[in-house]
């Protein structure tokens, strides 16, 4: 276990030292493998990682959700949602902020990206919260927390990357994030109207709107209702395969943003250069993780763990709330993406041994890592915001959040406690 620990801490240096992760867990792992087995048997992993990893047809539904993503950014759904959402909630006492939070979940539900939606939101929904007078703090915290809610409500790529890690079904994964997803959306308004409560002044009443004009920006959202229903539709009900289901996806979007006129030549090839380069980038990050985790393995790491649990006496809930803990304090330093394909090899057998539902597992490790999107000093989102709203101070953003957080750690320890929430939907598909 000591050559395990002494690989993580050469790799925290290594990122502290603003390496470039993969390349951080690429060279740890590489240097390991020689090390415990022989620079040529090094040299072959790598190339056998990187080669079946490019051409794994299971790998194939990544880049298609992220030119769906992109896509639908294009089409300007986005503006829809918001509508939609401001027309019931907009006059309430901190309306506007959850409007975008409902925006936020309805937007993920098509896009699957924390960033995009918290940049998308951003420019949609700050001018109008900043015309009605809200505070910085609500406003900018709202959009940066909504966001989370990409990489959980499917489809969500991070779901998708910690199916193939742990050999878990893809589908019963993104069924197990629906009902987690809307348990988030409640905590995050009941966020809101707490913020409200204790000052008033922080998200003052929007403008009433009649059942009509309701009705009517209810209607505009049937392209977000058809795009759920196809990618959700066929995998649910068994029709196609989650690579089929993301191709629909992706084929939807195109049309919707077409069909908009939201698209030209220039800005699809601004789509699919965007595109290849986010895949690009968690390929990268997942060859590197691989060879890292089998470094770890090689060391024995998990079978070790295995064994200090069996012999410590602790209950498997005490051993999952440590895990879930780690996974906050990692939250603070690693990205979202880079600390589930770090970890979960490792973890992921002794959860299993524990006698504990990967897939509830994985509903749990994507919800703890949304903490690591809006904490300091990494919170990718605040960062996206910074850029997208250059007039709002970065610690005004982490400010917003806090009660955020806190809403977080509420919706955690309910799905902890409650396990039948994530797994409804995906026995109910089994």
């Amino acid at each position: 276990m000591s050559e395990a620990l002494a690989g993580f801490a050469a790799f925290l240096a290594l990122a502290f030292l603003r390496v470039p992760l993969w390349i951080a867990m690429l060279l740890v792992g590489f240097a390991g493998f020689a090390w415990k087995i022989h620079f040529l048997a090094a040299f072959s992993m790598i190339g056998q990682l990187a080669y079946e990893t490019g051409m794994s047809y299971t790998l194939s539904v990544i880049p298609l959700f992220v030119l769906m993503g992109n896509l639908v950014t294009r089409a300007r759904l986005s503006e829809e949602l918001y509508d939609a959402a401001y027309a019931f909630f907009g006059h309430l006492r901190g309306g506007l902020a959850m409007s975008t939070i409902v925006a936020c979940a309805g937007f993920s539900a098509i896009c699957g990206s924390s960033l995009a939606t918290a940049a998308t939101m951003g420019k949609v929904a700050y001018p109008s919260m900043k015309r009605f007078g809200y505070k910085d703090t609500l406003a900018a915290g709202s959009i940066a927390a909504g966001g989370t809610l990409g990489i959980l409500i499917p489809p969500s790529v991070l779901l998708v990357v910690y199916g193939i890690l742990t050999e878990q079904n893809i589908g019963q994964l993104f069924a197990a994030g629906i009902l987690p997803g809307i348990v988030a959306t409640l905590c995050y308004l009941g966020a809101v109207i707490y913020i409200v409560k204790r000052d008033p002044d922080a998200g003052p009443r929007g403008e009433r709107q009649g059942w009509p004009l309701r009705l009517r920006a209810l209607s505009h959202v049937w392209g977000v209702l058809l795009l759920f229903a196809l990618v959700m539709g066929g995998l649910y009900g068994g029709i196609a395969t989650p690579t089929e289901c993301a191709g629909l996806g992706a084929g939807g979007a195109f049309l919707f943003a077409l069909f908009r006129h939201g698209l030209s030549w220039r800005i699809l090839a601004d789509v699919l250069t965007e595109s290849a380069r986010t895949t690009a980038m968690i390929f990268a990050i997942l060859i590197g993780a691989m060879i890292f985790a089998n470094f770890v393995n090689m060391t024995g790491m998990p079978q070790e763990l295995k064994s200090f649990v069996s012999e410590s006496g602790f209950s498997p809930l005490m051993v999952m709330v440590a895990i879930l803990c780690v996974y906050i304090l990692l939250g603070c330093v690693l990205e979202s993406l880079s600390m589930i394909l770090l970890t979960v090899p490792l973890f992921y057998p002794l959860v299993q041994h524990l006698g504990f539902d990967l897939i509830w597992f994985g509903i749990l490790v994507v919800c703890v890592t949304e903490l690591s999107l809006i904490t300091p000093p990494v919170g990718l989102n605040v960062f996206v915001l910074r850029a997208v709203l250059p007039g709002v101070p970065i610690w005004t953003v982490f400010r917003g959040v806090t009660p955020f957080v806190a809403a977080d750690v509420v919706r955690l320890a309910i799905l902890l406690a409650f396990p039948s929430i994530s797994l409804l939907l995906p026995r109910l598909m089994a």
